[in-house]
């Protein structure tokens, strides 16, 4: 149970960080923020691609699951600044 938090902490950072540096919202995101979209993100990334029947799943800390949680955070990342109207998370 512990360990399956502390990979979802793992790969949320990464795959949040990651995403924020690629959508230009780095200077305004902190760790914590990078993680809670990670981790939104993997939830999102599992969903989109299990519909387009890709499958996608956030199992450990491995590259598939920062790879699914990272196209997930991309879109929250979207998302959030069409509703906002600003690149800042």
């Amino acid at each position: 149970m512990l360990g399956s938090i502390i990979a979802w902490i793992v790969v949320g950072a990464i795959a949040g960080w990651l995403a924020s540096v690629v959508m230009g919202t780095r200077r305004g995101q902190s760790l914590l923020e990078d993680i809670v979209v990670g981790i939104v993100g993997g939830l999102i990334g599992g969903f989109v691609l299990d519909l387009l029947d890709i499958g996608g799943e956030v199992s450990g800390i491995n590259i598939a699951s920062i790879v699914v949680a990272f196209i997930g955070a991309v879109i929250l990342l979207v998302i959030l600044r069409a509703v906002r109207g600003t690149a800042q998370v």
